[in-house]
């Protein structure tokens, strides 16, 4: 007998959540590195508008600026985790876009009144708002993504960290450039993040069926797709933080993820001042110039979806090698252009662009080598573990800008630039290397919402309001209930 089961639409609502969230990604990424070229900007007003103000801020001072982001950063991320379990992604996501478009538009007074040190204040805060921004796409994503559209909307929301980090070093330079000078570059900030939270209010949803805009056909296909639906969207199901501790693909994750958060600081917070130094380009065709790359990741992040659609439509490989493929070409390719980029000079200014843009470009797959391996592993706990991950991973950030200020000393120095880029490359080849012995995209027994009560009775559960309690000397499989 032939079963007519009613498909969801081509294009629908999980659709538009997916557009919100790489707007969401878009106006929060632009925010967060337009900073590395108005930082440029506001120490050399010669290349600039000179109508306002110039710093005179050492090297060092400027690497505080730029890594105070992430010590912010980093100290959400686990408590993001909970607060999405607990209040959900609409809420939860709106907040950091709010404080980010407000911190903004108060950057240009508080560095008037405070120089580098106030910056650094005002980078820090900003950094804690938007801690809460990735643990909230990744719960979202969870939510409104059936399996055989999960790659398809997870690597366009993903995509917006390029969009957003093409519209950064393109537009920064230009607009400090006009009337509005540098400070010109964090009104734009604000503006953006207003239009947003505005779409975000009256468009968005935690889940399927608190839509009011989705269709009884669409909403019907997404809960089919997950296999307990009605416990998937419940936010009491326990984390199994033992299971997840001991998990060895976890720790590959963590080991994955943080080569990337260390490749991401250097490329993205390092390059104008590499090309300002070594290369000696002005601060306009610096901004346009350090935007190549990332655009080349925006379209290139599209060209490894459309190949991971076909690879798997036609049963081309298993989901595990598909991620693990993309993820090599996306590490180790430009591990290699990385060690070339570090010998050329001022004489060789294409070369060194070329082979940037196409590190950056290779490096695209990675939304799709890795990321959404976290929610291949686990659907019901992807919030709490993109926490976990980009926590951790983004520890990295927060240090190779202090790295990078103390190792170049002189921004024009070739030499000391080597090492920096050679450090990156070893850390990609090591790190994609883990991912490739102990990866995989299974989804974990530990996932399941009734591993802990399968449990031996001697184990300790650990349920949504952080309660430790021994479970009962009971027979191993009675059911015990979640307090």
């Amino acid at each position: 007998m032939r079963c007519n089961r009613r498909q969801g639409p081509n294009i629908g609502i999980r659709h538009l959540q997916a557009l919100l969230l790489f707007l969401a990604i878009v106006v929060n990424y632009t925010a967060r590195l337009s900073v590395s070229v108005a930082i440029v900007a506001m120490t050399d007003a010669a290349t600039t508008n000179l109508d306002f103000p110039e710093y005179d801020w050492t090297g060092a001072q400027q690497s505080y600026v730029l890594s105070s982001f992430y010590w912010g950063y980093i100290v959400t991320q686990f408590p993001a985790g909970f607060l999405v379990r607990r209040f959900g992604a609409k809420t939860i996501l709106l907040i950091p876009t709010v404080g980010t478009a407000f911190l903004s538009g108060l950057t240009p007074y508080c560095v008037a009144w405070g120089g580098w040190k106030a910056f650094s204040v005002i980078r820090f805060v900003e950094g804690l708002f938007q801690g809460l921004i990735f643990p909230c796409i990744h719960e979202h994503l969870a939510k409104w993504s059936p399996p055989e559209d999960r790659n398809r909307l997870g690597a366009f929301a993903y995509s917006g960290a390029d969009c957003g980090s093409v519209l950064a070093m393109a537009s920064s330079g230009l607009i400090a450039n006009s009337g509005m000078g540098w400070p010109g570059i964090f009104y734009v900030s604000t503006g953006t993040c207003g239009i947003w939270c505005l779409l975000w209010v009256i468009l968005g949803a935690n889940n399927a069926p608190s839509s009011r805009l989705i269709g009884d056909r669409e909403k019907e296909h997404i809960e089919r797709s997950m296999k307990r639906p009605e416990g998937f969207h419940a936010q009491n199901i326990p984390i199994p933080w033992r299971a997840i501790w001991t998990s060895v693909p976890f720790y590959a994750l963590l080991i994955v993820r943080g080569a990337q958060g260390w490749a991401n600081s250097t490329m993205q917070l390092q390059t104008p001042s590499y090309m300002h130094g070594v290369l000696e380009m002005d601060i306009k065709s610096n901004a346009l110039y350090s935007a190549l790359p990332f655009l080349a990741m925006w379209g290139m992040s599209y060209v490894y979806l459309a190949f991971a659609d076909i690879a798997m439509s036609r049963n081309w490989m298993t989901l595990t090698m598909l991620r693990k493929l993309i993820n090599t070409v996306s590490y180790w390719g430009p591990a290699a252009a990385l060690i070339g980029i570090g010998f050329l000079d001022k004489n060789q200014t294409s070369l060194a662009i070329a082979l940037m843009t196409i590190n950056a470009g290779l490096n695209a797959g990675s939304g799709i080598g890795s990321i959404l391996t976290i929610i291949d592993m686990s659907p019901n706990h992807s919030g709490m573990l993109m926490a976990i991950v980009n926590g951790i991973g983004n520890i990295f950030p927060l240090l190779t800008p202090l790295l990078v200020g103390v190792i170049v000393t002189d921004q024009g120095s070739r030499s000391q630039w080597q090492i920096v880029f050679a450090m990156t490359a070893i850390v990609f080849f090591f790190g994609n290397l883990v991912y490739l012995i102990w990866g995989t995209t299974d989804q974990q027994a530990w996932d399941a919402e009734d591993y802990l009560k399968t449990r031996d009775p001697g184990c300790i559960r650990i349920d949504h309001r952080m309660n430790l309690k021994p479970m009962a000397d009971t027979k191993p499989k009675e059911v015990i209930k979640a307090t």
